[in-house]
C-alpha cells in the first residue's frame, strides 16, 4: 500500500481574505523554500513572526551565502524605510528641513546629482531610497539574486552609509515620529545590529546611540506584555536570550578596507548607478574619515 503524500500548503493571500488571515500559515524552514526568493521569504516570515526580535531577524542560517543575505537584508530595510518616509513627509517640509542634517553639526549632501549637493531632507531620502533601489535592481552589479560577486558585495557598505542617514535625521529632528515607528517596528535597532555584526559600517558612522534604541524595544515589549500576557512574555524572552548574538558572529574579523572608487565627476553620466560613485575618497577639506564626499561637518 503506497504511503500517503504529506498535505501540501499553499501559501497564498486569497483575494477577500480578512486581515487577520493574512500569512496565517505555518513557518517554513529555509532549506525546504524552493523558490530562488527564499532568502527574502525567510526573512519577512522572521519579521511577521515577531517584529522586536531583531537578534533571530540578522543571524544567517548555516547554508546561506553571505553576499546574498546581506543584499536580500538591505533590499528588506529600504523597502521597510518606505514607511518611515511616509510618515515623515508631514513633517519634514522643504521649507523647515532645507538640508539633510543629522543634529547641527552634519549636513549630508545628496549624491543623486552630477555633483553631489545640498538637498531639502525630505528630497533627499526620496533620492537616496530612489538610487538604492535603481542600484539594487541593477542587473549590471547584481544579476541574480541566488549568488552575488564579491565585487558588487563590496558596493553594499556605501548604500548602508547613505540610508542609514534617514534614520539619524529623523531620531534628531523629528524624534516623535522616529519613536512611535522604532517601537513599531525596531528598524533602526536592527539596522544598526546588521551593518555591525556584518561590517558594514563604522562606529563612526552611527549617531544614533543603540542603547536608546534597546530601550524604546523594551518599552515596546512591555507594552505588548501588558496588551497580550502570553505572547509578550514569550517576546520578551526571546529578546533577553539573544541580547548578545550581535557579537557572537564575525567578532574576530578585522574591518574591511573600503574600496577604492573614481571620483563622482568622473561618473557623471552613470544614471541609475551613480549611487555607488559617491564614495570618492580624497583628502579634500570637509571630508570624513570615513571617504564619504558627500558629508560635510558644520
Amino acid at each position: 500500500m503506497a504511503a500517503a503524500k504529506p498535505e501540501s500548503i499553499l501559501r497564498r493571500n486569497r483575494p477577500g481574505c480578512k486581515a487577520s488571515e493574512f500569512y496565517d500559515w505555518p513557518d517554513e524552514d529555509i532549506e525546504q523554500m524552493e523558490s530562488t526568493l527564499s532568502v527574502q521569504q525567510f526573512i519577512q516570515q522572521s519579521i511577521r513572526r515577531d517584529t522586536l526580535d531583531v537578534d533571530a531577524m540578522i543571524m544567517i542560517p548555516a547554508s546561506q551565502e553571505e553576499g546574498v543575505w546581506k543584499y536580500e537584508h538591505l533590499r528588506q530595510f529600504c523597502l521597510e524605510l518606505n514607511d518611515l518616509t511616509v510618515l515623515l513627509q508631514d513633517e519634514c517640509l522643504p521649507a523647515t528641513c532645507t538640508k539633510m542634517m543629522a543634529t547641527d553639526d552634519w549636513v549630508f549632501l545628496c549624491a543623486a546629482h552630477k555633483q553631489p549637493k545640498e538637498c531639502p531632507a525630505i528630497d533627499y531620502t526620496r533620492h537616496t531610497l530612489d538610487g538604492a533601489a535603481q542600484l539594487l535592481n541593477s542587473n549590471k552589479y547584481f544579476p541574480s539574486r541566488v549568488t552575488i560577486k564579491d565585487s558588487a558585495v563590496a558596493k553594499l557598505g556605501s548604500i548602508c552609509r547613505r540610508v542609514y542617514r534617514i534614520f539619524a535625521h529623523a531620531f534628531f529632528h523629528h524624534r516623535h515620529i522616529f519613536d512611535q515607528f522604532e517601537m513599531e517596528t525596531a528598524l533602526c535597532l536592527r539596522f544598526t545590529k546588521f551593518v555591525k555584526l556584518y561590517l558594514l559600517m563604522t562606529e563612526d558612522n552611527l549617531l544614533v546611540p543603540q542603547h536608546q534604541l534597546e530601550t524604546l524595544v523594551q518599552q515596546a515589549l512591555a507594552a505588548r506584555l501588558q496588551s497580550h500576557p502570553t505572547t509578550g512574555a514569550a517576546s520578551a524572552a526571546t529578546a533577553a536570550a539573544a541580547a548578545p548574538a550581535d557579537t557572537a558572529q564575525h567578532q574576530d574579523q578585522p574591518e574591511p578596507e573600503e574600496p577604492e572608487q573614481q571620483d563622482s565627476s568622473q561618473n557623471a553620466n552613470s544614471g541609475p548607478d551613480s549611487l555607488q560613485n559617491a564614495d570618492a575618497g580624497d583628502d579634500s577639506a570637509g571630508v570624513l574619515a570615513t571617504g564619504d564626499e558627500d558629508v560635510a561637518q558644520v
